[in-house]
């Protein structure tokens, strides 16, 4: 959830996209390897949303003409109408689920401490 959670409040407040865009990468790759696979599943899925929408604003913006204050509002407003709804669906969605905590197998204490007959 914390991959959509940036994800909304970066489009809702115009300059941080950009810097939610450099964040995003630390909070995608803490979560996309997590030991339950539905964390990564959320967490590639609110990452493909985001970039995908970055990736479609930042080249289209490259040829707006001179001080395209309009085409830039009209592409934030886009980028707001896919990522906000769709973000707080999936919110809603992992909210939902049946989410339970994860054990570990204790460490194994010999393994450790175990040296080679040769060394």
């Amino acid at each position: 959830m914390q991959m959509d959670i940036g994800n909304i409040v970066s489009m809702l407040l115009p300059p941080l996209p950009l810097l939610w865009f450099g964040a995003s990468m630390l909070v995608y790759a803490m979560h996309r390897h997590h030991p339950d696979p539905r964390v990564g599943e959320y967490t590639r899925w609110a990452g493909y949303r985001f970039y995908a929408v970055m990736g479609l604003i930042i080249p289209v913006g490259t040829f707006f003409p001179g001080d395209a204050k309009i085409a830039w509002l009209v592409a934030w407003i886009v980028g707001i109408l896919v990522i906000v709804p769709w973000s707080a669906w999936s919110i809603l969605r992992a909210r939902r689920e049946d989410w339970h905590d994860i054990v570990l197998p204790p460490p194994e204490e010999d393994a450790a401490e175990e040296v080679p007959e040769h060394v």
